[in-house]
C-alpha cells in the first residue's frame, strides 16, 4: 500500500498532462477555420505579405540539427560522472563506459546509414 502511494502523485501528473493535451487538441479542432480561403492560408511574416523569395531548407538540415542536440545532451550526462569520478569507483567507471559505448554505437549506426552526409 505504501509503495503504491508513492506513485499516486506521478499518476495524477500524467493524467492532468494527458487531459490538457486532449483539451488543447479538442479546442483547436473546434475553433479552427472551417472554410479556408486565400487570405487565411497565405504565408505571412509578422502579418505582412512575404517580401521576395522564401528559401526552404532541406529536411537533412533539421535532421543534422536534431542529432547535434541529441548527442550534445548525451555528452552533458557525462558531467556528473566527471565531477564524482573519485567517489564512484569501478562501478561508476563501468557504468559510464557502457553509456559511452551505447552513444558511440548510435553514432556509428547513423554514420553507416548516411545520415551525416551533407550534399
Amino acid at each position: 500500500m505504501n509503495a503504491l502511494a508513492e506513485y499516486i502523485n506521478a499518476l495524477i501528473y500524467v493524467g492532468i498532462a494527458a487531459l490538457i493535451g486532449v483539451a488543447m487538441l479538442t479546442m483547436s479542432r473546434l475553433m479552427s477555420p472551417k472554410r479556408p480561403h486565400e487570405a487565411k492560408v497565405a504565408p505571412y511574416e509578422s502579418g505582412n505579405p512575404p517580401a521576395g523569395y522564401i528559401k526552404r531548407f532541406p529536411a537533412q538540415f533539421y535532421v543534422v540539427g536534431m542529432l547535434f542536440i541529441i548527442f550534445d545532451v548525451e555528452v552533458a550526462f557525462l558531467w556528473p560522472y566527471a565531477l564524482n569520478a573519485g567517489t564512484l569507483g569501478l562501478v561508476g567507471f563501468v557504468a559510464v563506459t557502457v553509456f559511452t559505448l551505447v552513444v558511440l554505437a548510435g553514432f556509428a549506426y547513423e554514420w553507416a546509414k548516411g545520415v551525416m552526409k551533407w550534399d
